[in-house]
């Protein structure tokens, strides 16, 4: 036994604590790393032992690393050991930290064995070794591009770094398993393995071998399992059956026997829905989107279907249940947009409400009520909200310095200004915030700034605002912050978010606008401005629910009984999980507040961003003109729907999927199911009489029903969507094992056996129908309705399986439910949608192409497609003014002078109008 002492010091601590490790012992790795960085806090002998050192007297078998404390006591997890000795160097814990080390012992370590077993126990290289891990690897990788910091928690490393970077130092050291593409994972396991700590402790533990030196360790672990060498892939893998108790079948077969009689019965649909005390109250918002514009696929997936599926669910639980969302409608970007189209600023909220009512409705999303915040509730509500702040010290004065337009003699809103980006140099950053690196800008930071109305260089001048005091409210915020995410079902990166606001230090926030379109401020002195579209627009939840109820206090002043949820895309967290609920606290007022914020992160098109001025991506306008139906996209987004990660919409996926999954395997099994009872019985469901084997089926039916379950309760939408594909593959599964159809043919037994796969199949097919319900509502009737399944079957979701169509039950007609996607339909909308040729997305056709263009042959294109090139026309001609003053080069303004008399060729074709011959200028 070696022995090694070094100090931790730790005021009131009498030291004495021992740590155990051993060499070539994986977890030895961490718990040194993390002992290193605590010392000079307290006293610890540290021994190197022998694999088959027994340390502790009260175990039989070696267990390595182990801490024993000053009392006596023994920590033996890895993590635990990291953790105790953070906390000794002073180390807060937090939410992030404690799900990267569930993560680690949950994901990683399983994948990371199998990759360490295949190196040094069996002499794979390459891919064999790579392939359990990659998944893992580019989880981490992608997480630390996002947060766009060195480590995994923020800019200090935490436990959880030094417990991954142990985990992954034996397979990183290696550089041909820390693959180039993983730029930010690389980055931070270099920055880790130089440490002084880290370094002693690899030294210690590996010896310069490498992962070689674990291999005495890895010989003494069992083999890993084969299905742990399956492939990376996006595909549903056949899951292994559980193992079953008697007990849990025994359950299963009493709860389906009951059938019908144990569901609930059915409650009317009270309007207005009010809370009711004693029962669960859930209000759903979804991000109020801009007015100003038509929404995407990844606006669509990141707030309303997300929301949409989530209240649905609740609805089929009997939750008491609100759902609300509206259009965001003041603010610089509806003024903005009101002078590009020569509107007012309401007109263009008038029409664009109209457009978002028209794109959600088609996409079936149940609001209880879509409104806006142009009306005198807002108005009421918000000044209320401030007065109070006011009243209570929470509102500060200062003078600011803004760019001012001498030119339009006003000064600039944010959107009213662009420029480049102080931090990363981008061109067209906005006067509050640059699209590329996501930074926060005041307007008067931005190089050459220029006024968007004009295109003039505006001045700096003095203006008094108002400021929401943060710093004074930030003690109420951690306190409430304290109660309400222990337990709560925040998404990650929405606790990570908050948690880096804070960690940097709030700051005293603007709350005004020099603007004419928005809520007034109720203050002497400020008549001329109103309110900042950041402090108002979330209190448009309170004043849309205000005009669909005047008793919307019972909601929005009833913490006690109201469960909040908020959906939204990450860029929307700090509004919901810190503006809002600093201005709620701090007016005194009980507010409701959010009490499960599910945030996702971004979706992409294809291999880049959706762009509607470039025709890059597919718009909610665009997708009813596809020939797909809603369900179908309803379904392929919430199938790729960006809960852990970025995800992006792929045409060949979205074929892959509706074919794969839709087409041949839930279409398919509930198409068969409702067949042979048609093609068999006459039509009526046959008698069922269960073997051992149907009765674990059951069994295995009500487990995923039940995981289902808990997987939208913690809203992972797209996780239990997988728990529906799960149940239709075993129905699937239990048809081509039983064969019905050949069964029919035989002796009394052999149809008697036909009779209950069929019964027991077309129940699943019912079971499906209603768990379908939240995704693909459209669907779910049309099945139920082929079954002629009963209102309270379709109107509640148990939580066992029930026999909802006894023997006897006559069925309707049976029909498909999905049709095949082509490939050459596919590519063809691909093509219309990929940009590059802005016709296509005005729906010129391709043969137009190959004819000479003649403008009584084009078809007037829509207002909407029309405004799309007319915002290409003004930003080229910026462009080519731009160059044009700039004295560039004569070749490069040539250019974009063709590319500018494209476009308003392209104008001229869309309007409808003769093309005008270009004229050129003389010669002198």
């Amino acid at each position: 036994m070696l022995e090694g002492r070094f100090r931790l010091h730790q005021r009131g601590f009498r030291g004495g604590m021992r740590l155990f490790v051993s060499q070539g012992c994986p977890g030895s790795l961490p718990v040194l790393a993390a002992a290193g960085r605590a010392r000079g806090r307290a006293e610890l002998l540290i021994s190197t032992v022998g694999p088959e050192d027994c340390v502790v007297p009260f175990l039989t078998r070696p267990k390595v690393p182990v801490l024993e404390l000053d009392g006596g006591d023994y920590l033996f997890s890895t993590s635990a050991i990291c953790r105790y000795f953070f906390l000794l160097s002073g180390w807060e814990q937090d939410d992030l930290t404690n799900q990267w080390l569930e993560w680690e012992a949950t994901e990683l370590q399983p994948a990371l064995s199998a990759a360490l077993y295949y190196l040094v126990v069996q002499g794979k290289k390459g891919e064999d070794v790579l392939g359990p891990v990659r998944r893992a690897l580019t989880h981490l990788d992608q997480s630390l591009s996002r947060q766009n910091s060195p480590f995994l928690a923020g800019e200090t490393e935490s436990v959880a770094d030094i417990v991954l970077w142990g985990a992954l130092c034996p397979l990183l050291q290696d550089p041909a398993y820390l693959p180039e593409e993983l730029g930010a994972l690389r980055s931070w396991f270099q920055t880790l393995s130089t440490q002084e700590p880290c370094q002693r402790a690899a030294e210690t533990v590996l010896q310069q071998q490498g992962a070689a030196a674990l291999r005495p360790y890895l010989q003494r672990q069992p083999q890993p399992h084969p299905t742990e060498e399956r492939p990376v892939s996006n595909e549903p893998e056949e899951e292994e059956l559980a193992t079953l108790s008697e007990e849990e079948i025994g359950l299963a077969v009493s709860a389906w026997e009951k059938g019908l009689e144990s569901l609930p019965p059915l409650r009317p649909r009270p309007n207005p829905v009010l809370p009711v005390a004693g029962e669960r109250n859930v209000l759903i918002t979804s991000a109020l989107p801009y007015v100003n514009n038509v929404p995407h696929l990844g606006n669509i997936i990141g707030c309303v279907l997300s929301a949409d599926v989530f209240a649905r669910y609740s609805r089929l639980r009997q939750w008491n249940t609100l759902y609300l969302c509206g259009t965001d409608e003041y603010g610089t970007a509806t003024e903005t947009k009101a002078m590009e189209e020569g509107l007012t600023p309401q007109e263009i909220c008038d029409k664009y409400h109209t457009i978002h009512a028209d794109i959600y409705q088609w996409f079936n999303i149940s609001f209880d009520i879509f409104g806006r915040t142009t009306t005198p509730q807002q108005t009421k509500i918000t000044q209320d909200i401030f007065q109070r702040l006011l009243s209570r010290g929470f509102v500060l004065q200062d003078t600011v310095e803004q760019l001012r337009c001498e030119n339009c003699a006003r000064f600039l809103a944010d959107r009213f200004v662009e420029g480049v980006c102080p931090f990363c140099g981008y061109e067209e950053a906005r006067g509050d915030q640059c699209d590329k690196c996501g930074k926060l800008i005041n307007a008067v930071e931005l190089k050459k700034p220029q006024c968007k109305v004009c295109r003039s260089s505006p001045v700096v001048k003095s203006s008094q605002h108002l400021f929401l005091d943060l710093p004074k409210l930030e003690e109420r915020l951690e306190a409430w912050l304290g109660k309400t995410l222990p337990g709560s079902d925040w998404t990650p990166n929405a606790r990570f978010i908050i948690r880096s606001w804070l960690r940097d230090g709030l700051k005293p926030r603007c709350i005004t606008r020099d603007l004419k379109w928005g809520t007034p401020v109720p203050l002497e002195g400020f008549e001329d401005k109103v309110f900042y579209v950041w402090f108002d627009a979330t209190i448009g939840y309170l004043s849309i629910t205000a005009n669909y109820t005047d008793q919307w206090e019972r909601w929005w002043k009833n913490p006690e009984q109201v469960d909040l949820y908020q959906f939204m895309a990450k860029d929307n967290v700090p509004f919901h999980g810190l503006v809002f609920p600093c201005s709620a606290l701090g007016a005194e007022d009980n507010y409701t507040l959010v009490k499960h914020l599910i945030a996702t992160e971004y979706l992409n098109y294809e291999d880049g961003k959706f762009s509607k001025s470039r025709g890059v991506g597919v718009f909610g306008d665009m997708a009813q003109d596809t020939g797909i139906p809603a369900d179908i996209w309803r379904f392929y987004l919430l199938y790729i729907r960006p809960e852990g990660q970025d995800s992006a919409f792929s045409w060949t996926d979205m074929l892959l999927k509706n074919n794969s999954e839709l087409l041949n395997n839930l279409g398919n099994f509930i198409n068969r199911a409702g067949m042979f009872v048609s093609k068999f019985f006459g039509g009526s469901v046959p008698e069922m009489v269960l073997t051992p084997d149907d009765r674990r089926l059951l069994a295995h039916i009500t487990l995923e029903l039940q995981h289902y379950h808990q997987l939208l309760e913690k809203a992972r939408i797209r996780d239990a969507l997988r728990s529906i594909l799960t149940i239709s593959r075993h129905g699937n599964q239990y048809i081509q094992v039983n064969e019905p159809w050949k069964l029919i043919k035989g002796g009394e037994a052999d149809r008697q056996r036909a009779g209950t796969v069929t019964g027991m199949a077309v129940n699943i097919a019912a079971l499906l129908s209603v768990m379908l319900q939240p995704y693909m509502p459209t669907v779910s009737a049309t099945i139920q309705t082929q079954l002629q399944l009963s209102s309270a079957a379709c109107s509640v979701l148990p939580t066992n399986f029930l026999c909802t169509l006894p023997a006897g039950h006559q069925i309707g007609t049976v029909s498909p439910l999905f049709q095949k996607l082509e490939n050459d339909q596919i590519e063809s909308l691909r093509q219309r949608f990929g940009g590059g040729q802005l016709e296509e997305s005005l729906e010129f056709k391709a043969k137009a192409c190959s004819k000479p263009a003649a403008a009584e042959t084009v078809k007037t294109a829509g207002p909407q497609q029309i405004q799309v090139l007319m915002d290409e026309v003004t930003k080229q001609g910026n462009i080519v003014r731009e160059l044009k003053a700039q004295k560039a080069d004569k070749n490069q303004v040539a250019a974009e002078v063709t590319k500018l008399l494209d476009l308003k060729k392209q104008l001229a074709l869309a309007e409808g109008k003769p093309l005008d011959t270009p004229k050129g200028k003389k010669k002198k």
